[in-house]
């Protein structure tokens, strides 16, 4: 299939992770089909991680609230149903005045078929095993077949049946080169004028069963700096500072916070920096290694052969003494698969990845 001018539609609006994971297959289609023209359905949050890259050629944001969040207020249904509504409203104008040919749905559920249908006409291509109904809506189906487990490579077999595989030049993510000055200037600011030994620390995500104990993350910064030498950088967004303060108020020493001072693409401008990702399972932990940096996550209630950092040199510290590992609950009365995790174990994982 020559997709040389085409105009392909992404549908891959969230979540942070999911977005990055989706990255290679982007720039493997305009690296095989270069005057194609790629536009993508994003969540407003997460636009900024496509911003800078020379793969994508529009961004389509969206903002439909999440009701899978645990964090989900009350009502939240009703308020994503609206949402939809007026998306879909939205897209359907938008598109009928530039529609597009190729529509690739990987997000694989039933809004993200309505998003797809709401371009007139176009081939329409999305997972065999897609749930809610998805199936219906595509033209084309595409099933990655059992050895291919993990997200990226999942998402990538709709490269390979467009006939353009991915390759290592396409495992890449563009924060912009003023991402990156904003950087180097924050951390100037902070007083560090050498930017090595640098540990982009990541405490939060979004489900409660993924977080470690705040008394392990102070015990954990503490060695870095005392005895690695290492400068480590609490990273996050606004709504991360109350529980990265209880762990900062825990230390003996001063780390540095970039929570809720830098925006997404300066923080992955800022992971790319950093020697080593140490933190749980979350967005950051994805683009810290789709940047190149060594990432070290612990893992508790999903499986990191679906969802770990994806490459090679990372490391993965999860606990195999448990039967209930991978459970996938967002809340759960006993977090022993992470509070058995000791700050000791971490801290030799980092240490040899420091330089």
């Amino acid at each position: 299939m020559d997709l040389n001018r085409k105009r392909i539609l992404i549908v891959k609006p969230s979540s942070l992770g999911d977005v990055v994971h989706t990255l290679p297959l982007a720039h493997a289609i305009k690296r095989c089909f270069p005057s194609c023209f790629i536009g993508w359905v994003v969540q407003k949050a997460f636009a900024p991680i496509l911003e800078n890259d020379p793969a994508i050629d529009e961004i389509v944001p969206i903002f439909i609230p999440s009701t899978s969040d645990p964090q989900a207020p009350r009502g939240a249904f009703i308020r994503a149903t609206r949402e939809t509504i007026r998306v879909m409203r939205s897209l359907r104008k938008r598109f009928r005045v530039a529609p597009y040919d190729l529509i690739l749905d990987l997000h694989a559920s039933f809004r993200s078929a309505l998003i797809g249908l709401a371009n007139p006409g176009g081939l329409r291509i999305g997972f065999a095993a897609a749930k809610e109904l998805n199936t219906w809506f595509q033209d084309r189906h595409i099933a990655p077949g059992k050895d291919k487990i993990y997200a990226v490579d999942e998402n990538l077999a709709f490269g390979d049946e467009l006939g353009c595989p991915a390759v290592a030049e396409d495992f890449r993510i563009h924060p912009g080169q003023a991402a990156r000055d904003r950087v180097l200037r924050f951390l100037k600011d902070k007083g560090i004028d050498d930017p090595s030994r640098l540990v982009y620390a990541n405490p939060a995500a979004r489900w409660e069963t993924k977080f470690w104990t705040v008394e392990a993350w102070a015990e954990l910064a503490d060695l870095l700096i005392e005895q690695a030498g290492a400068t480590v950088i609490f990273c996050g967004s606004p709504a991360d500072v109350p529980h990265i303060q209880q762990i900062t108020g825990r230390m003996r020493r001063a780390p540095v916070v970039s929570a809720g001072e830098l925006n997404l693409a300066e923080a992955v401008a800022l992971a790319e920096r950093c020697d080593v990702y140490v933190g749980v399972d979350s967005g950051p932990m994805h683009f810290a290694a789709l940047a190149g940096t060594k990432v070290v996550a612990l893992f508790g209630p999903t499986d990191p052969a679906r969802v770990g950092p994806y490459g090679e040199g990372h490391t993965v510290i999860r606990r195999t003494d448990l039967d209930c590992l991978g459970c996938r609950k967002r809340a759960c009365g006993n977090r022993k698969c992470l509070e058995g995790i000791t700050a000791r174990t971490v801290f030799e994982a980092v240490t040899p990845l420091l330089g």
